[in-house]
């Protein structure tokens, strides 16, 4: 995982204005290319600030070339009360199902759990999107609650679930030895 580069717009753009990407996210509309250009240039700015953090996820190619699958975010950040938002999109399509979002998603934890020494991180995920529940819920999330017909597809209403995980629930799995890189889950 890296830092957002300016070379990252042109990916950004694409995913961001991505219809199906927006069925799993508030978005409903396009986002200008300006706009995320200036994302971009102002994310060298410090969480503390902007109250969001972004990652890229890249992989390392067979080649010895690297490419980039997606991207993983802190926002929402609240530093009094020690908590964020957490969301991840792997662009890829071809890359899905691989464990790379498990993968990130451990070390975005790590982060904000050691550095940013946060008490909670907390996630929304439609009821329809099964992967990301299933993920969430692998790393340790726990539901705790349920927005009834929050997320509409243009067709159908669904759930979306509120899950979160607290940093004394990390820590102790860590203590006990399970290794979130290797296939452990809390």
């Amino acid at each position: 995982m890296r830092a957002i580069e300016p070379t990252d717009i042109d990916c950004l753009y694409q995913w961001e204005n991505d219809p199906e990407s927006w069925k799993v996210s508030d978005a409903n509309a396009p986002l200008s290319r300006y706009a995320i250009e200036q994302f971009v240039l102002n994310s060298h700015q410090d969480i503390y600030t902007t109250r969001q953090l972004r990652w890229m996820i890249d992989l390392m190619q067979e080649s010895g070339g690297i490419k980039t699958i997606g991207c993983v975010d802190l926002f929402e950040f609240e530093p009094r009360h020690q908590r964020a938002g957490v969301g991840i999109l792997i662009g890829e399509n071809s890359e899905r199902s691989k464990g790379y979002s498990k993968l990130a998603l451990s070390l975005l934890l790590d982060y904000a759990f050691n550095a940013l020494q946060l008490h909670q991180v907390h996630c929304l995920v439609a009821t329809t999107n099964a992967p990301s529940l299933a993920l969430f819920k692998g790393l340790g999330f726990e539901q705790i609650g349920i927005k009834k017909d929050w997320v509409h597809d243009g067709d159908n209403w669904s759930d979306q679930v509120a899950l979160q995980l607290l940093s004394g629930k990390y820590f102790q799995a860590k203590d006990v030895g399970e290794d979130l890189l290797n296939g452990g889950s809390f």
